[in-house]
C-alpha cells in the first residue's frame, strides 16, 4: 500500500509541486503537461503480459529504454521541450524507484 501510494503521489503530486516552484507563472499548464507524460505507459500495452507487479518498467519498455531516457535528457536542453522532458524524466525516476522496491 505505501509502494502504491509513494508511486502515485509521485506521478500527480510532484509534478503540481514542480510546476508551482518552476512555472509559477503558468503552473496549472506545467502540472497538466507533466502529468499528461503519464502517456508513456502506453508501451507497457506491447508486453505480455501487460502488466505484472514483478516487473521492472525501466530497461522493459521502449519508451522506458535507456536510450529513450537519454532522448528525454536531451529534451531539457530545450526550452520548447523542457516542461515535457521534466516529466518523462519524473516519471522514469518514480518507475526506477518502483524497481528498487521490487528488491
Amino acid at each position: 500500500m505505501l509502494q502504491e501510494i509513494t508511486h502515485y503521489s509521485l506521478h500527480f503530486l510532484l509534478p503540481i509541486g514542480i510546476a508551482w516552484v518552476f512555472f509559477r507563472k503558468n503552473w496549472k499548464i506545467a502540472s497538466l503537461i507533466m502529468m499528461a507524460t503519464m502517456l508513456v505507459d502506453l508501451d507497457h500495452l506491447l508486453a505480455v503480459p501487460i502488466f505484472s507487479a514483478t516487473r521492472c518498467s525501466i530497461g522493459f519498455h521502449p519508451l522506458h529504454s535507456y536510450l529513450a531516457i537519454g532522448v528525454y535528457v536531451v529534451l531539457l536542453f530545450y526550452k520548447n521541450t523542457r516542461i515535457i522532458a521534466i516529466g518523462l524524466l519524473l516519471h522514469m525516476v518514480t518507475d526506477f524507484i518502483d524497481c528498487i522496491w521490487m528488491r
